[in-house]
């Protein structure tokens, strides 16, 4: 079956990355994730990536913490993960490129329109790191504000969840489980799929969400083809 798509975003988040370790990088998660990625790839679909940084960091340690320093210690943890899937997939040979909003020229190209465009048509993967290299904005933002840049059909979002649920499924098991739903859905019943700015960005830009589970067998590649897996949201 052919690819649906000729260009994606896929974000990986940081829990899923630490596997069942729950925190910090899981190589075999990290290695299976690059896999899957060379997948679509050699599928000839245009892949760009953008990882989160939950495995490391999630919000303020404590309340004396200011906002925007937490928010660039989550910025580092993204960069942090952006190079461990720069190297798996190295490992795949899928030539790729990191790509900062923040400027450490030593470990990352800075961010770039044009020439993260180029690479894509270059046939490699770009990995956006660092968010949007400002506090107050989650990666979820991040992922919908490159999509909209890049001019992606769907956001690939790839969690430790295997689809959208009305509340967590672990906790409620009268959770209810969705294949399908609308950027308006999402956002009246303020549904965890990502955050409302990410969501508003990604209707106003017209760009497809698919959420399905990372260690879901073949899932990204199944998303990739349109399958009826985890959620739609269009």
């Amino acid at each position: 079956m052919e690819p649906s798509y000729k260009r994606v975003l896929i974000k990986v988040s940081g829990e899923a990355m630490a596997g069942d370790q729950h925190f910090g990088i899981n190589e075999d998660m990290t290695l299976q994730t690059a896999a899957m990625i060379k997948q679509v790839v050699d599928a000839g679909v245009q892949v760009a990536v953008v990882t989160g940084g939950g495995n490391f960091w999630r919000g303020r340690s404590s309340e004396k913490m200011n906002r925007s320093t937490a928010d660039y210690i989550g910025m580092m943890a993204t960069v942090m993960n952006s190079l461990a899937l720069s190297e798996a997939l190295e490992a795949e040979g899928v030539p790729n490129v990191v790509q900062s909003a923040i400027d450490m020229r030593q470990v990352a190209e800075g961010f770039n329109r044009k020439n993260a465009v180029a690479h894509l048509e270059a046939g490699k993967v770009v990995i956006f790191a660092a968010g949007t290299g400002s506090p107050f904005f989650s990666t979820d933002t991040t992922a919908a504000l490159r999509a909209a840049e890049i001019e992606a059909e769907v956001i690939l979002m790839a969690k430790n969840i295997d689809a959208v649920y009305s509340a967590d499924p672990k906790s409620n098991p009268d959770a209810v489980r969705y294949s399908e739903l609308t950027h308006a859905e999402v956002l009246e019943k303020d549904l965890k799929v990502m955050d409302a700015t990410a969501a508003a960005l990604c209707r106003d830009n017209k760009i497809a969400i698919h959420v399905f589970g990372l260690a879901e067998e073949n899932g990204m590649m199944r998303a990739i083809r349109g399958e009826s897996i985890g959620t739609i949201v269009k």
